[in-house]
C-alpha cells in the first residue's frame, strides 16, 4: 500500500512539474557525461564532449564541454565550475500520423492522444515523410520536433 501511495505522488508531482515547464531533475556538472541532455539558456543540448580538470589552488574542478542543440542544431562551448547545476529537460517521444504536408510544414495527428499538430519538416526528412505514414516527434519542455519517419 505505501509504494502505491509513493507512485501515485511521483505520477502527480511528474504531471505538475510538466505543466508548469520545469525541469524534473536537476544534475552538477561533474556528474553529467557524454550523450547528457541539459538545458542551456532555455534550449535543449546533447552533450557531445566533456572534460573535467583536476581540482586546482583554490578547490574547485573546471568542466569543459561540447553540446549541440536538438532542436537548431547550433553548437555551444562552455566552461563551467564542477558544482554549476544544470536542468535536465523532460523529452516526451510520441508518435504521429501525416495527414497533409504543405509548403514545408506537416499537419499530424497523434497516435494517442488525436491532437492535431502543424509542425516544421526538417531538411533530412523531406524525401521520407509522405501523406499517410507513421512519424515520431519529440515534445521538449513544449517545443516540439519531428525526429525521424516510421
Amino acid at each position: 500500500m505505501f509504494e502505491r501511495k509513493n507512485c501515485k505522488k511521483k505520477k502527480l508531482y511528474k504531471s505538475i512539474f510538466s505543466e508548469i515547464g520545469m525541469a524534473f531533475k536537476i544534475t552538477e556538472a561533474s556528474q553529467l557525461k557524454e550523450g547528457s541532455t541539459i538545458m542551456i539558456d532555455g534550449e535543449a543540448f546533447t552533450l557531445r564532449s566533456m572534460d573535467i580538470s583536476k581540482t586546482g589552488k583554490h578547490g574547485h574542478a573546471k568542466c569543459r564541454f561540447e553540446a549541440i542543440s536538438i532542436i537548431s542544431d547550433k553548437k555551444k562551448v562552455m566552461v563551467v565550475p564542477g558544482h554549476e547545476r544544470f536542468e535536465v529537460p523532460m523529452i516526451e517521444k510520441r508518435k504521429a500520423q501525416v495527414l497533409s504536408l504543405t509548403n514545408g510544414k506537416a499537419s499530424l495527428m497523434d497516435m494517442e492522444s488525436f491532437e492535431n499538430l502543424d509542425l516544421d519538416i526538417p531538411e533530412e526528412l523531406k524525401e521520407q515523410i509522405k501523406e499517410g505514414s507513421n512519424i515520431e516527434y519529440w515534445d521538449i519542455e513544449g517545443k516540439k520536433i519531428i525526429k525521424r519517419a516510421s
